[in-house]
């Protein structure tokens, strides 16, 4: 046998055999086409159809961390407390928002669920919002009414050094809301109340807390008011507040509360306190405005004064590094009085305190 009758007898060999094991193979079936994600845009910006669905998703949140020195503006004392430095808390905030439309109206789900890591410690999870919405009717966890229907005290980071009912505070509620389409809304709402600041404002029987509300916007700003009666307590809280828009760079706005029924030991002793009076005394007062000064900064400020003689002061700069990033630092300043004075000289601090932090948040 020459050596080219072996080369063509062993290639002849070798096609055999790979035609062998190729009979054997497994034959892996092409891919199906998956149906592409379509935008949802009935809804806004950041929804698609669930895919076989006529449901439309929006998926959200932040990511936050925050870097607080100096004195703490809501007890007095370092804010740092034992370790005498710095206070730093992480957060992220992620947010489902899932919309269809039916014969009813706009059926809504919401849930917003918050994780935080604050000076070394796991501060774990928490349902901030979880709810229902159809036909003006909202049912579950959600920001407390009080807080919410009139508008939070501006974006200050420390904004409720006087508490005014701030997103903070949640509750189970069920509440409705009319919209006119002239401007005009009202709501009226029933809540379970919550375990805040080591008190617990939940109802201890069949009577709800009960509040209504009415809201009335233009082009120029907005007039709003609600009252809420806790049942616990048998006292009531109102608040009334007026926003203008004087440029489209430049706004301002002003709060006024009252409560019926104020016990002046209530603060320290967190007994007898109404869950729509969170304030030291019987009324407090807030205003601030927000000044948009380039296409990238905004200027926002807060004052704040209870009937016990404290006050608060804040101002910040929110800074778009770039879209979806913001770099907002602020000072705080508080001058204690009544029973806040008393509380932070106790806790090693003086009648004034003045602090400030630095955030640093990514939205998406």
């Amino acid at each position: 046998m020459n050596i080219k009758s072996f080369l063509l007898g062993s290639a002849a060999a070798l096609i055999a055999a790979s035609g062998a094991r190729a009979a054997d193979a497994v034959v892996v079936a092409e891919p199906e086409p998956v149906e592409n994600v379509k935008v949802c845009d009935a809804y806004g910006a950041g929804f698609f159809y669930i895919p076989g669905t006529e449901t439309c998703l929006k998926v959200g949140g932040y990511l936050r961390y925050d870097a607080a020195a100096g004195d703490d503006v809501y007890v007095g004392g370092h804010v740092g407390g034992e370790h005498d430095t710095w206070s730093k808390s992480t957060r992220t905030d992620i947010r489902f928002d899932a919309r269809s439309e039916t014969e009813l109206g706009t059926l809504r789900s919401y849930v917003d669920g918050r994780f935080q890591y604050t000076n070394g410690e796991d501060d774990g999870a928490t349902l901030h919002q979880a709810y229902i919405e159809l036909g003006g009717f909202q049912i579950g966890v959600n920001d407390a009414i009080f807080g919410s229907w009139v508008g939070y005290a501006g974006d200050i980071i420390n904004d409720d050094v006087i508490q005014y009912g701030s997103d903070s505070f949640s509750s189970n509620e069920i509440s409705y809301t009319y919209k006119a389409g002239n401007g005009f809304s009202a709501i009226i709402a029933a809540e379970q109340g919550s375990e805040e600041g080591g008190y617990d404002y939940t109802i201890d029987d069949y009577m709800p807390h009960v509040l209504a509300g009415a809201k009335f916007e233009q082009g120029w700003g907005t007039i709003s008011g609600i009252i809420g009666y806790d049942s616990v307590q048998e006292a009531i809280g109102v608040k009334a507040r007026l926003d203008v828009k004087f440029t489209d760079t430049i706004s301002a706005w002003v709060m006024g509360a009252y409560q019926s029924d104020y016990d002046p030991n209530s603060f320290v002793t967190n007994i007898n306190k109404n869950w729509y009076g969170l304030w030291e005394g019987d009324w407090a007062a807030w205003g601030g405005f927000a000044a948009e000064v380039s296409d990238k900064a905004m200027i926002n400020g807060q004052a704040a004064y209870e009937s016990e003689g404290t006050y608060a002061l804040a101002l910040n700069v929110a800074y778009e590094l770039v879209p979806g990033f913001t770099i907002t630092p602020e000072i705080d300043y508080t001058q204690f009085d009544g029973a806040r004075k008393d509380q932070a000289i106790l806790n090693g601090g003086s009648d004034d305190a003045f602090g400030g932090t630095i955030r640093f948040q990514r939205d998406f």
